[in-house]
């Protein structure tokens, strides 16, 4: 399984496949099973939000194991909460704001194989 962080400006963390912009995570998420979803709500001006992420995956019903929303915007997390609560199945782990350190740790640990 992957990771994936979406996000525009920020640095991926160590472990994580990093999307830039929606299209480029849309494509990662429809092809492939995906463990760990961090997701940026704006992705450059006039760019689709996270929100068309989340959009894609309700549609397809494609879905990580865990979904953190590290975002600035508190009107996007709340829109990509309030989505993905009312459509993902009950094994997702849906998180309403960005991942611990100790998630960042471990990734990062299992990606160097220590």
């Amino acid at each position: 399984m992957r990771h994936i962080y979406v996000d525009d400006y920020r640095a991926c963390p160590a472990g994580f496949l990093l999307a830039r912009n929606a299209e480029e995570a849309i494509l990662l998420i429809a092809n492939m099973e995906v463990d760990i979803l961090s997701l940026d709500f704006d992705l450059g001006y006039d760019q689709p939000t996270g929100l068309a992420i989340v959009h894609f995956m309700t549609e397809h019903s494609v879905y990580p194991q865990e979904v953190y929303l590290h975002t600035s915007s508190e009107a996007g997390r709340m829109q990509m909460y309030r989505l993905l609560s009312q459509h993902a199945p009950s094994h997702v782990e849906l998180h309403y704001g960005p991942m611990p350190d100790e998630v960042r740790e471990r990734v990062a640990r299992q990606a160097s194989g220590s």
